[in-house]
């Protein structure tokens, strides 16, 4: 599962490198405007020059603004400047926390004992910052009282009502009736 992760972000991340040129894919009779590692603008000059350049400081050029009048080239070191790209993506997606939609089945012939205790499920997951998706399945003759289920639906968000807010009223869906809460917080 790492390794999957790992290869997608690092196919993500290549295509992010595959809009920069470097080195011998500039035109060396090209003029370009030309940065030195430290960011201290060196001037215009023609890219074979600072290719040479960056050649002696055993460095790259590398083109970072190709569709500025002229280009913008800046020598740096392109592997370092490719790990360090890398590894602040790598980061940034494991400070992610994306929240998952989670679900809570009740029933049309639910008691309030078993009803406080789905609730004490879904007060968990709210505070983890995760949705919440609430359904009942309606069978046989309880098609016929749609409402009932509804009715239950409130009374569930009424225990659940100081850490969620419903996001999607209850519905009717062919069979099912459906609420999304999510946490107080995330309005």
């Amino acid at each position: 599962m790492l390794a999957i992760f790992y290869f997608s972000l690092v196919r993500r991340i290549t295509t992010i490198f595959k809009e920069l040129v470097t080195n011998d894919g500039i035109s060396d009779n090209l003029d370009v405007r030309v940065k030195d590692e430290t960011g201290a603008m060196l001037g215009i000059m023609r890219a074979g020059k600072a290719k040479e350049m960056a050649y002696e400081r055993r460095l790259d050029l590398v083109m970072i603004t190709p569709n500025a009048q002229p280009p913008v080239c800046q020598i740096m070191d392109y592997g370092k400047f490719r790990f360090d790209a890398a590894k602040k993506a790598k980061d940034a997606a494991k400070n992610q926390k994306k929240a998952d939609l989670k679900e809570i089945r009740l029933s049309m012939t639910i008691d309030s004992g078993d009803l406080n205790t789905k609730a004490k499920q879904a007060n968990k997951f709210l505070a983890d910052g995760d949705k919440v998706k609430v359904s009942i399945r309606m069978r046989g003759r309880q098609m016929a009282r749609p409402q009932m289920g509804v009715d239950i639906m409130y009374a569930f968000y009424e225990t659940v009502k100081d850490v969620a807010t419903i996001e999607r009223k209850p519905a009717v869906d062919g069979r099912s009736i459906v609420m999304n809460l999510v946490p107080v917080n995330n309005k």
